[in-house]
């Protein structure tokens, strides 16, 4: 009985550990399950003192060359010159007379006509008596010593031909009753002391050119009917027709014939400037530093760029024409176009709108 209880106790202790040992198994194949993390402790905000010290950067641009802003374009008017840029000079001179002998002589109204509304130069003097002086100073700015009316006394000087043809600019002067270009002697109504030209020795020594620029009067019909008017124009009317041996009645109408001719010429009236003018007075009067003078002389402007009817009491003489010209198409000034005393002719000019 003992050994059978015991037999059963000692059963139930294998069955026991059977099971024990079963239940261990079982634990031990089991899949492994991770156990979740622990929670990191939160990061703590860096104190700014702890921060490394960065330099800032600024990014910057350096041109290759530097670049300057262009300004606004603004509008401005193109300053005029003193003198208009004329395209065409003509003069006319004429003999002996003041200008009380003709502003107001009823027997010249077409001087007087042309007078009166265009513009009139009441101070102009000439430079001296007789007339060869005055005839040089013109085209030489000086009388170089000359006080006669001599017929070889010839000059080695440059004259305004010169600086024209240097400008590149033509020139003639029409010498009314001259037998031939470029004639050196008198004839009964050629004198060459009203040809100051000849009296230039770059000129009357330089054959061809004196024969083609030195001409008779005849010519300018022509140059005028085929469009070759030069730019810069020199008359010398007959010793009738220039007022030296007739009366001045005879001096009108031969102007009024040249005139309409003159102003019918395209280009002169609309871009020129024609002067009719007097190599001396009768008295001695005189201006600007130049005494004894050669007498008051009626000077008469007359292109599109004057005063309509204007009178310009500025004193005035020849070597202020002289110096118009030359300012007027940027030359040199000659001799004493050239003084300060030598006033420029600005106040008749007035440009149209």
């Amino acid at each position: 009985m003992l050994s059978r209880n015991i037999r059963l106790m000692f059963s139930g202790a294998c069955q026991f550990l059977a099971l024990l040992l079963f239940m261990v198994g079982l634990i031990a194949c089991a899949p492994r399950v991770a156990a979740p993390p622990s929670p990191s402790p939160p990061l703590e905000t860096p104190s700014p003192t702890l921060l490394p010290q960065v330099a800032s950067v600024t990014p910057s641009f350096t041109p290759s060359a530097t670049v300057t802003p262009l300004p606004t374009p603004t509008m401005t008017a193109t300053p005029r010159p003193v003198v208009p840029a004329f395209r065409h000079i003509v003069i006319l001179m004429f003999e002996n007379r003041e200008i009380t002998r003709v502003i107001g002589n009823p027997q010249m109204p077409v001087y007087n006509r042309w007078a009166s509304e265009y513009t009139l130069l009441t101070r102009y003097y000439a430079i001296t008596r007789p007339s060869l002086p005055n005839y040089l100073a013109l085209i030489g700015g000086d009388t170089f010593g000359i006080r006669t009316n001599c017929i070889d006394c010839y000059v080695n000087a440059p004259s305004l031909p010169d600086l024209i043809e240097a400008s590149g600019r033509t020139w003639k002067t029409y010498q009314e009753a001259m037998p031939q270009p470029c004639y050196l002697q008198y004839t009964r109504r050629y004198a060459p002391k009203h040809n100051p030209f000849i009296y230039f020795d770059p000129i009357r020594t330089d054959t061809e050119r004196c024969q083609n620029h030195v001409v008779a009067l005849g010519e300018l019909e022509n140059d005028l009917a085929t469009g070759q008017l030069p730019n810069f124009v020199f008359i010398t009317p007959d010793l009738c027709n220039s007022g030296h041996d007739c009366g001045l009645d005879v001096v009108d109408a031969w102007l009024d014939t040249w005139l309409q001719r003159l102003w019918a010429y395209p280009a002169l009236a609309q871009e020129g400037l024609i002067v009719l003018t007097w190599d001396e007075g009768q008295s001695e009067q005189g201006c600007c530093g130049f005494e004894p003078g050669g007498g008051r002389v009626a000077t008469v402007l007359i292109s599109p760029w004057v005063k309509r009817g204007f009178q310009d009491d500025t004193p005035y003489n020849h070597y202020s024409l002289l110096k118009t010209i030359a300012t007027a198409w940027n030359l040199p000034l000659l001799g004493h176009a050239a003084d300060a005393q030598t006033p420029l002719i600005v106040a008749p000019w007035e440009w149209p709108e």
